[in-house]
């Protein structure tokens, strides 16, 4: 395949990029609408959750939501002119099935604590679109100066727009800084591959998650991910092509083609490799049931593979077309300061190796003390309504507000009656709960029960007063619902499907590299420092934004602790990343090795061979993906922050120092394989000797 794109880059390099640049307006055309079709309802949670289920029975039984989706923040006392208009505003949205407000004598938990604000809480139809309902409820409140609109289904609305104006903003930055960084690397007009190369995987990812979208509903977060995962990894393919093909010219200035054919057959085969690695890695988050982790794996395997394709397809005629232009590298030199350093390193390999592993092992260990938050509103920014209004409800109304109950959903018919007022009774004495309405039949065979909680519902509290509901016995067949049922329900999910990840992350991650370095010594011991890699970015991520530092600095407001979704996110891709660039370290060094040569000095050789390049390509991924530190969403300003350390923690810790000295340790050993199985990987044939053509 290699060969046969070599072919034709170095034969029809025009006619190949002509293709290649009406697949990029194609897809830009068709792709760039995605950015606003990406419709994915209710991402966080697990369809097969009982809290789901129970949110499922009450649409279908009363053709509504089970909790209010949107809440009016009145500036007025109950009874006052402004809450009944604003109550009338909302209930003539279409879409809304029902609406609640205060009045002198009711609805207590709708009034703040001093009297002078009242909520307006909303119910939308189970058919309702949110994402045109609820900006049809804003234009229905826009005209009422005392009225903020908040709740669930509005903070979701709010949260999907302000991630799209992240992801403008974050191109408007990474795009520049890519080009400046490239320009000062390359120092020529070289610095046009990487960005063309990156451009076009972003846009046809875009495309092929838009065409995913209309069979599985995907989450509009996996465009933030696409960005800059895509611009990262097409820029580093780019860039280790071209930095090849320049060391090929120079040792072979007059035939430009035999440089490209051995650039493709080494480099080019190593890309492949590493997009496989990478989009396994995050492909293994598609094994989780929330749409959330669904979108993102394929958004993440899809942009790696992608990427290595618009690398391999675009870059090499560019190169072909540019070669008397983009330069020549300097002569490889085997004594420079990378292959120093790797000595340096393997003179003392076993003190380097402890030393190194305990600081990253302390650096990794507030992960240990990692808690887990929720998304709600408290994730936007304080220019957000929905932000607003969840800081009010949170400050200035009763505990036991009625906006975000407990409910019981119980499936039993009409002469339960009797049982489930006496269970309902019981749950009533539960510590926690506040108040529990009697039981409401909702449709024939359904009935509920909303209880009120004064305690958050992801806070300890909440999870155990939920726990203590949940072990109350119960005459019928019940399913808990609500936030905090939807929280708890979540983690278990999650929790169940772990392991299933890490079989798959562990499986193929093993494969591929025992595929390209021919052991299966290497490949161990790399799953095992990328988990290094990955613990020591999730450590910092707790270790920054649970515990609130630098909250001047990177302007977020602390949830007391990490979003579990996020926290998986962030160490797949840690995980990912850091094969990335121990791919490209391990076929240099395996690529060194000879008759003759010592092992040593064959690491020496593929680190200097590679240190600048990873250095290079690391900090043109960190500004690619940490883009998304300036994100005014906590979550997404978290894994800008977390990979961007990953990136550089990898780069510049574990391939200078953990790799050289553990390989000096193993020495040969490195490369040891049982003999039935170095049979197979001599079958398997996945290596073109460099140059042949073939």
């Amino acid at each position: 395949m290699l060969s046969a794109l070599a072919r034709l880059a170095t034969g029809h390099p025009r006619r190949t990029l002509l293709c290649a640049l009406a697949a990029f307006v194609l897809a830009a055309v068709l792709g760039v609408p995605a950015l606003g079709a990406l419709n994915a309802v209710d991402p966080f949670s697990d369809p097969a959750s009982p809290s789901s289920r129970a949110q499922q029975l009450v649409k279908q039984a009363t053709g509504r939501e089970q909790s209010p989706g949107a809440v009016a923040l009145v500036s007025a006392p109950p009874g006052a002119p402004a809450v009944a208009d604003a109550a009338r505003a909302m209930a003539a949205v279409p879409g809304v099935a029902a609406v609640a407000y205060p009045t002198p004598a009711h609805h207590a938990a709708l009034v703040s604590t001093d009297g002078r604000s009242s909520l307006v809480t909303a119910w939308l139809t189970s058919t309702a679109d949110v994402n045109s309902t609820v900006p049809a409820l804003e234009a229905a409140l826009r005209h009422h100066p005392d009225v903020l609109l908040g709740g669930s289904d509005v903070a979701g609305v709010q949260t999907g727009k302000v991630a799209q104006q992240d992801l403008a903003r974050a191109e408007a930055i990474a795009f520049p800084l890519l080009a400046i960084l490239a320009l000062l690397i390359f120092r020529g007009l070289a610095a046009l591959l990487p960005i063309a190369a990156g451009a076009t995987a972003v846009v046809t990812t875009f495309l092929v998650l838009r065409l995913v979208n209309y069979a599985l509903p995907l989450s509009i977060f996996a465009l933030n991910l696409v960005i800059g995962l895509g611009l990262g990894l097409a820029v580093d393919y780019s860039l280790f092509l071209v930095w090849r093909f320049r060391e090929e010219l120079a040792a072979s200035p007059d035939d430009a083609g035999q440089a490209l054919r051995v650039t493709l057959s080494t480099t080019g085969r190593t890309v492949v490799f590493s997009a496989i690695t990478v989009a396994a890695a995050l492909a293994s988050l598609a094994v989780f049931p929330q749409r959330f982790l669904v979108s993102m794996g394929i958004g993440g395997a899809a942009v790696a593979l992608i990427s290595a394709a618009a690398a391999l397809l675009v870059t090499p005629s560019m190169m072909m077309l540019l070669r008397r232009r983009i330069g020549r590298a300097r002569p490889l030199s085997e004594s420079g300061a990378w292959y120093r350093l790797a000595h340096a390193v393997m003179r003392r390999p076993l003190l380097v190796a402890l030393v190194t592993s305990a600081v990253l092992l302390v650096v990794a260990s507030p992960a240990l003390g990692v808690r887990w938050s929720g998304i709600d509103a408290t994730v936007l920014p304080t220019s957000q309504s929905a932000r607003v209004v969840s800081d009010k409800i949170a400050a200035d109304f009763p505990p036991a507000d009625s906006t975000d109950p407990i409910t019981v959903v119980a499936q039993a018919p009409d002469t339960a009656a009797p049982a489930l007022t006496a269970y309902g009774g019981q749950l009533a004495r539960v510590p926690g709960i506040a108040h529990a309405a009697p039981p409401v039949r909702l449709a024939p065979g359904v009935w509920q029960i909303v209880l009120t909680s004064p305690a958050d519902p992801i806070s300890t509290a909440g999870q155990q007063t939920l726990s203590r509901v949940r072990a109350v016995p119960a005459p019928v067949p019940v399913l808990v619902g609500g936030q905090a049922a939807i929280f708890a329900d979540q983690k278990a999910s999650i929790a169940r499907h772990v392991p299933l990840a890490l079989i798959v992350l562990a499986a193929v991650t093993l494969f591929v590299l025992w595929l390209l370095t021919a052991s299966v010594i290497l490949p161990v011991k790399t799953l095992l420092m990328n988990a290094l890699t990955a613990a020591c970015a999730t450590g910092v991520l707790v270790f920054v934004f649970q515990h609130g530092r630098l909250t001047g600095l990177l302007h977020y407001t602390g949830q007391g602790g990490i979003e579990e979704t996020d926290f998986l996110i962030l160490a797949a891709l840690a995980f990912a990343l850091s094969t990335d660039y121990g791919v490209f370290l391990l076929a240099r060094i395996r690529e060194s090795r000879g008759p003759g040569i010592p092992e040593r000095e064959a690491i020496a050789i593929g680190m200097q061979r590679t240190g600048r390049l990873v250095t290079a390509a690391a900090i043109l991924l960190a500004v690619a993906v940490g883009a998304f530190a300036i994100s005014t969403l906590a979550f997404l300003k978290e894994l800008g922050v977390g990979v961007a350390v990953a990136v550089l923690i990898d780069a510049f810790v574990v391939r200078t120092l953990l790799v050289p000295s553990l390989m000096a340790l193993l020495g040969r050993w490195n490369w040891w394989q049982p003999p039935w199985l170095a049979r197979l990987h001599d079958r398997v044939a996945v290596f073109e000797k460099p140059g042949n053509g073939s």
